[in-house]
């Protein structure tokens, strides 16, 4: 049987030499050569930029807008079944 207390330190020794992998390696994960110094010489690249900006901004914020609104929609839908029920109950 495995020692829980050996077994606890597995992950965060893990995720330590993850981490440690992650900032060593970080400067090879740049974006292509071509793309940054075109970035960097174009000044209407700037609207480029700005785009790849937006559209991430959209994408991220679309699960969010999803699953928020199929929320609410089914909210507003269990709370009128409910006030219907009241409407239909008899009254005594």
């Amino acid at each position: 049987m495995l020692n829980p207390l050996t077994h606890a330190k597995l992950p965060s020794w893990a995720l330590l030499l993850g981490l440690l992998a992650l900032l060593l390696l970080a400067d090879t994960a740049l974006g292509c050569p071509t793309c940054k110094d075109n970035l960097a010489s174009d000044p209407d690249a700037a609207n480029l930029v700005r785009g790849y900006f937006w559209s991430i901004l959209f994408m991220m914020s679309m699960p969010f807008l999803i699953l928020g609104g199929l929320s609410s929609y089914f909210y507003w839908e269990v709370r009128k079944a409910r006030w219907q029920q009241q409407l239909a109950a008899p009254t005594e």
